[in-house]
């Protein structure tokens, strides 16, 4: 039987992690009070059997004041033998702070003031829980299924995991370099599609796009060299306890080069099972938006 502790920052997803976790068969609950967490434990050899192979406990912020109880209560859990896992959901401040605006909630914390000083204190309070995480996924650039494919990868099929998430993103420079990037690869120095007619209304996901790029000389030694740089610098990024790295490649527009590359370069590293990766195209439409709107 596997027990997890669900928990992490408001706003990062940790309800949703309790569904799916729900969905995958667990017996879920949701924000036991504090003191009653050790007499669960105990009772988790009764509850056994055909109808409950798992279970998932949801603990966050709205504990209250038992939430400074709680690191006491998991040691003396630790020390009664019973085992336990814990997944801490973690997101940016500016991305929870979206979230917030955009549900028009108010955070649990915030006390009728602002969102940004109730991530704060949560953040305070919380800090312990993180530490001590077997797993943290950060959310910021998840889409909803993709979190779900993390989580069923962890707890269903029960697949080493990692805590990098990494995202490779293509982008235009002429919208702007994308504000969470860590790393910025320009490649307005390769071949533009955009001058060949037959070519230009395409995109990098078409193939005559990608295969006009990737034969050139220049791009294949670059993509090699990208490769090697990313590889080296992973798990170096592991080492400094990241969670999350956004490869940023731009071109002019967004449309053909950036994305040939974004394409390339997550195909040669989306093998590697031992981090998480994802594609994401920010601008690869934007022409074609604002040609309708000028319209």
């Amino acid at each position: 039987m596997r027990f997890v502790i669900v928990t992490g920052v408001s706003g990062a997803g940790k309800t949703a992690a309790l569904k799916m976790l729900e969905d995958a068969n667990y017996f879920c609950v949701d924000n036991l009070p504090i003191p009653l967490l050790e007499k669960f434990a105990s009772l988790m050899p009764e509850i056994h059997g055909e109808d409950v192979q798992n279970v998932a406990l949801g603990i966050d912020a709205r504990s209250g004041r038992s939430l400074d109880e709680l690191e006491a209560v998991l040691d003396r859990m630790k020390k009664a033998g019973y085992e336990f896992e814990i997944l801490f959901l973690d997101a940016e401040d500016s991305v929870l702070v979206k979230r917030y605006k955009e549900t028009r909630r108010s955070h649990p914390l915030a006390m009728g003031g602002r969102v940004d000083d109730g991530i704060r204190l949560e953040r305070e309070k919380m800090q312990f829980l993180k530490k001590r995480a077997d797993y943290i996924i950060d959310t910021s650039h998840l889409l909803t299924r993709e979190l779900k494919q993390e989580i069923e990868r962890i707890f269903v099929a029960n697949q080493d995991f990692c805590n990098m998430m990494v995202s490779v993103l293509s982008f235009g420079f002429k919208y702007g370099i994308p504000a969470d990037a860590d790393l910025v690869f320009d490649v307005r120095f390769l071949p533009n599609p955009y001058y060949v007619d037959e070519l230009r209304p395409m995109t990098g996901m078409d193939d005559g796009v990608f295969n006009y790029v990737m034969n050139c000389d220049t791009a294949r030694k670059f993509a090699d060299k990208l490769e090697d740089m990313i590889n080296f610098l992973i798990p170096n990024y592991v080492k400094e306890g990241k969670t999350n790295l956004v490869i940023a490649i731009g071109c002019t527009g967004g449309k053909h080069r950036s994305v040939t590359l974004a394409r390339e370069l997550y195909s040669r590293l989306s093998g590697n099972e031992r981090y998480g990766f994802r594609l994401e195209h920010r601008d690869i439409g934007k022409d074609r938006l604002l040609k309708k709107h000028e319209r």
